[in-house]
């Protein structure tokens, strides 16, 4: 009897030091933690580009994260975004109609202007007049989530051509934001951040962009016969682009160009080394950038494809500078990256007028005129209309209320006599977006929607026609061009084997699936859930 006693105890004992044994070599698995994550955001991203220029790139850029990231070929924003109502939606994992970012710019009703959506008086720019905030974002971000996770103790920082782009990626917890003043080209901040460091104020007063950018050229990388797909008339005129101070737009077109890519390569690269990103035993750093692929707006000629190749071989040396950087610090094995694009935006300069292509013009204020004649004389005398703002018409509310109107009823009425005019191909009421009955995609478009900002009726325009706006007191015309909501996105991350997937995955998905890859919370508004690989 004690012999099976003594059996038994040893069974037991045996059990237990196998599964210490077991959870100690599980603990021993556990992938450690990446001590720097570099989110990238490429406004302009196309996949189709990136597979056909795939054989000019080097291995250490575009061509790395193909061979070992993830890629996702096609992220979902549900309806066209601009560039930063996207990155909104990237590092927040929430819509517009949650994270309280629509548009870039946004329309105020009342005083009958737009301002951008990030404006704060409260605020003071340095080294520029701008006055921004990240108040507007109503959300936490992937940037904020990681800053709460050390407490405060590590760093994150952010670096775009835009400000509102390098606000929304720093979020509201961030050390740094900086973006190119449009007047002076320095490289400028708001004061709801409290970080300068040293390699932007060196900049700013050693070698500022103004005695630099006559210098900076942008012409072809490679020879003229090795980009695919060329025009042959394109073959004998290459171009050729500078930055003189003769230019009042100089820094807008320096900003523009592909050149502006390698100066927020380089800074990102002096980030990196000076402020030794990643090498802080407190926490996760984190560096945002911003990059354009977008169609350069002031080529000689409509056609921007020879520019738009060179931008994408120009960018691919600058990820392999940047990569190489990170390699000679910390390595990319502690690295995480991550990738998202945004859809390009259409080009504004009308180039199919000699081809006999459909084309026309809308006048905003012809539209406003004639619609709130059709209101007085069914109404009575008044100001019917307060403005249209992107294709969004505001009802003036204090008259319809005073007349004692039903302002759904007139809505209803202004879209039957909108659809009349020549140009319009859809109006909605905002009643429609609710109620989630308009639109290919209406429960996509429902949450792309900021009712605070947006219009009583939105319209839709024909391709090809130019939309004639009186925008805050001048005039200003964008030529109609329909496009995708989609873009590609990649994840470089250590532990995550390459893959590609092919099916489309909601935009809304990248925040979380970074963050588990982290281990960190997601940012309060994200609901859907990350990706598993």
């Amino acid at each position: 009897m004690q012999h099976k006693e003594n059996k038994i105890t040893q069974r037991i004992i045996l059990s237990l030091i196998a599964s210490m044994i077991t959870m100690s070599l599980s603990a021993q698995t556990t992938p450690k933690r990446p001590s720097l994550v570099v989110g990238i955001m490429i406004d302009g991203l196309n996949q189709e580009y990136i597979d056909k220029l795939r054989n000019h790139f080097g291995e250490d850029g575009f061509n790395r994260i193909l061979k070992n990231g993830v890629v996702i070929q096609n992220i979902d924003y549900g309806t066209p975004l601009d560039q930063s109502a996207a990155t909104a939606l990237i590092y927040s994992g929430s819509a517009p109609s949650i994270n309280g970012i629509p548009s870039y710019e946004v329309y105020d009703p009342e005083s009958k202007k737009s301002a951008p959506i990030l404006l704060d008086p409260s605020k003071i720019g340095n080294y520029t007049n701008e006055t921004y905030s990240p108040s507007a974002l109503l959300v936490s971000t992937i940037t904020d989530e990681i800053k709460i996770d050390a407490d405060g103790l590590n760093q994150v920082h952010s670096i775009a051509p835009d400000a509102i782009q390098s606000i929304l990626m720093a979020g509201h917890a961030a050390n740094s934001a900086f973006w190119i003043n449009d007047n002076t080209g320095k490289w400028a901040t708001t004061t709801h951040y409290k970080d300068v460091p040293s390699t932007i104020s060196g900049r700013n007063h050693m070698t500022p962009l103004a005695t630099r950018l006559n210098q900076i050229e942008w012409k072809p990388s490679l020879d003229v016969s090795k980009y695919p797909d060329l025009p042959e008339h394109r073959h004998f005129y290459p171009f050729r682009y500078t930055f003189p101070d003769y230019e009042t737009n100089r820094y807008q077109m320096f900003k523009s160009s592909a050149c502006v890519n390698s100066e927020i390569t380089s800074i990102a690269t002096d980030y990196i080394t000076t402020l030794s990103l990643g090498a802080h035993k407190d926490g996760i750093d984190m560096l945002n950038l911003a990059y354009t692929l977008t169609p350069y707006p002031y080529t000689r000629i409509p056609d921007a494809r020879f520019e738009t190749m060179d931008a994408y071989i120009k960018l691919d040396t600058d990820l392999a500078k940047l990569f190489a950087t990170i390699d000679s610090t910390i390595g990319m094995k502690n690295t995480l990256v991550f990738i998202a694009g945004t859809p390009a935006r259409p080009r504004s300069r009308r180039e199919d007028e000699k081809w006999n292509v459909p084309s026309g013009q809308f006048s905003t204020r012809r539209a406003m005129s004639l619609l709130n004649m059709y209101l007085m004389a069914k109404h009575g005398t008044g100001e019917w209309i307060n403005g249209i703002h992107n294709n969004n018409l505001y009802f003036n509310h204090q008259l319809v209320k005073n007349r004692n109107l039903n302002i759904v009823e007139m809505r209803q009425d202004a879209v039957s006599f909108l659809m009349k005019m020549s140009g319009i191909t859809n109006a909605y009421t905002i009643d429609d977006i609710i109620a989630r009955r308009i639109g290919e995609n209406p429960e996509a478009l429902y949450r792309n929607t900021n009712f605070k900002y947006t219009g009583d009726l939105i319209f839709t325009v024909a391709p090809g026609w130019s939309i004639d706006e009186d925008e805050n007191g001048t005039d200003k015309s964008n030529v109609v061009r329909l496009t995708t909501p989609t873009a590609p996105a990649y994840i470089l991350a250590p532990q995550v084997s390459a893959q590609t997937i092919s099916t489309p995955v909601d935009a809304r998905a990248i925040a979380p699936t970074v963050t588990r890859l982290l281990r960190i919370r997601s940012p309060n508004s994200a609901t859907v859930a990350p990706l598993q690989f």
